[in-house]
């Protein structure tokens, strides 16, 4: 029963914190280029995640490149910078760690 209520409890957990970021991307604009599964203007997650799949210091590289944008890893089409009053350091480390589940 113990057992029960902590998986229980830490699903809620992981759940609540995919939201929270799913939020931030929404409010920081990032859905409104990238999608899970689909290209729309920049690449799926399930994308990015496959690219990077293995890698070590993934989350911490992956937020610099969002924060400073740029061109060329997946395409053309250059990603704006993301400074710190469009997402903070703690949902947009969050976003990574989501988009890299992905």
């Amino acid at each position: 029963m113990k057992t029960t209520f902590v998986i229980a409890t830490a699903l809620a957990l992981a759940s609540a914190g995919a939201w929270a970021s799913t939020e931030a991307m929404n409010k920081a604009g990032c859905m409104a280029c990238h999608t899970v599964d689909k290209k729309l203007v920049g690449p799926p997650f399930k994308e990015i995640a496959a690219k990077y799949k293995g890698q070590a210091d993934m989350v911490p590289k992956l937020m610099d490149k969002v924060r400073k944008g740029g061109a060329g890893v997946f395409g053309p089409i250059p990603m704006a910078p993301n400074p710190p009053d469009k997402i903070n350091d703690a949902d947009l480390k969050a976003a990574v760690e989501l988009i890299l589940k992905s």
